[in-house]
């Protein structure tokens, strides 16, 4: 499928998953920050609407107090979240400012978006924000959010988070930035002979075998969360894009049509 029609999106959802902003499970990398918070401050000063929507928390607050593991209590998770949170934020707010771009931070739980009233705060404040040329900067509110039967207030994952995000906000692109390429007949780290889409008119059973798999210690994505992001899209006749975070620069070649990662699009 040709991408010419990607030129015409204006308001973009991008994505950037714990991997992709820590050289290791020790270190920040402040020059993968810096570089996108210089992309999205390009495309939004160039006339996009960009949303960022950024994991990381526990991740930087691990890093800042030199965990080794992943933290085993769900107490410990929440504080290094909101430990950590403030960290983060801290340091997207002044690569952003470098660029004399303003952001701002929402923090979201599943029931906020499940009440009528609440999602209607929080899609107007994101197109207020917007409409102000500031980004919006989300995640989700990990340091109260809780998974429990009788009480569910977690997305589960960045990746389904900012699917939603983008339905809510009525986004026609959500880029996900991954530490892959895209999606491959096979894990291309144990089959050398592995292939990756194009193109992803559906989710079929065997799209998801192909994405079988999970994120690391500290991460709690993989590429199944990502696939379950693009049935969200699909559902509501948008796109996805999944691609390496590798240079965030790219994402000027995306959004200039060329052809980079997997496109999720019904055809």
């Amino acid at each position: 499928m040709e991408r010419d029609f990607i030129k015409d999106y204006q308001r973009i959802v991008i994505k950037i998953g714990t991997n992709s902003i820590m050289q290791s499970q020790k270190k920040v990398n402040y020059q993968k920050i810096d570089r996108l918070a210089y992309v999205c401050s390009s495309l939004q000063q160039a006339g996009k609407e960009v949303i960022l929507v950024t994991s990381g928390a526990i991740g930087v607050g691990a890093s800042t107090l030199n965990y080794d593991v992943y933290p085993s209590t769900i107490a410990e998770q929440q504080a290094l979240a909101a430990f950590g949170q403030s960290i983060l934020m801290g340091h997207y707010s002044r690569f952003f400012q470098n660029y004399n771009q303003h952001v701002g931070q929402i923090l979201l739980t599943r029931d906020v978006i499940d009440f009528p009233e609440s999602l209607h705060n929080v899609r107007t404040a994101l197109d207020t924000l917007l409409a102000k040329n500031i980004i919006p900067i989300i995640n989700e509110n990990d340091a109260i959010a809780v998974d429990e039967l009788d009480h569910q207030t977690k997305f589960g994952d960045n990746d389904t988070l900012s699917a939603i995000v983008a339905r809510v906000v009525d986004a026609e692109l959500l880029i996900i930035l991954s530490d892959v390429e895209g999606l491959f007949t096979d894990n291309p780290m144990r089959n050398p002979e592995a292939v990756m889409l194009d193109h992803v008119p559906a989710i079929t059973e065997e799209v998801e075998i192909m994405a079988s798999g999970k994120g690391s210690e500290f991460s709690k994505g993989g590429m199944l969360t990502k696939i379950r992001a693009a049935e969200h899209m699909l559902a509501v006749g948008k796109a996805m894009i999944v691609t390496s975070s590798d240079e965030p620069a790219k994402l000027f070649n995306i959004l200039a049509g060329e052809k980079i990662g997997t496109l999720f699009k019904a055809e």
